[in-house]
């Protein structure tokens, strides 16, 4: 088994129309035990910019916390806040640093441009090699699984609570057939003035 499949976990991020998606499950475990059902891996870093972070538990909090602190660093610096692009290039600096001895996570970043209000996903290895579609990047334990659902039900220019449907309906079929991720899921709905956050009951078992 990979270690960064020991604890499981899913991750995907949308792009829609002036509007973007990060969802994660809530399942944490140690292979086939589960241990908790309240822990996502999605993560706000400023009201338009969220990261997903599947992979090995304990350096998915390792992570966060490094990348909140030199985000910070950032934004008390330049006096702005930091756009998604840039978080990216940031993340896959901080990860290629380390690329001899990496962490165990996958990053998935999603954001919208404070400015013009693009929609922005991109996903990276563990050694901070960035992939940037304009649809959606996927991650975890059923990576497969959801890059078919994704491909079979995104469409361009799509709506928030188009684009809830499509996320929520992706990331369910998806998990529903890996056996170390699932229990529930939480999504978020960023939009230009709000983010929503919702959370769906899935199977438990």
């Amino acid at each position: 088994m990979s270690i960064l499949s020991y604890n499981g976990g899913a991750v995907v991020a949308m792009a829609g129309e002036k509007c973007v998606a990060i969802a994660s499950d809530l399942r944490y475990g140690r292979e086939l035990q589960t241990i908790s059902t309240d822990f996502p891996k999605v993560f706000e870093m400023n009201p338009h910019l969220w990261v997903g972070l599947p992979g090995l538990a304990t350096d998915i909090q390792t992570v966060k916390q490094k990348l909140e602190f030199r985000k910070n660093m950032y934004e008390l610096k330049e006096g702005r806040q930091m756009k998604p692009k840039t978080f990216a290039s940031m993340v896959s600096n901080m990860l290629y640093e380390r690329r001899f001895g990496p962490f165990f996570v996958e990053p998935i970043v999603a954001g919208l441009d404070p400015v013009t209000f693009e929609p922005y996903v991109c996903g990276m290895d563990l050694i901070g090699c960035i992939n940037n579609p304009s649809d959606f990047i996927v991650g975890g334990t059923p990576e497969e699984q959801l890059l078919g659902m994704c491909e079979t039900v995104w469409e361009p220019g799509m709506g928030p609570d188009e684009l809830f449907e499509c996320i929520s309906q992706a990331m369910m079929n998806a998990f529903d057939r890996d056996g170390i991720s699932g229990w529930g899921a939480v999504v978020h709905i960023i939009e230009k003035d709000k983010i929503t956050t919702r959370t769906l009951k899935t199977r438990m078992d």
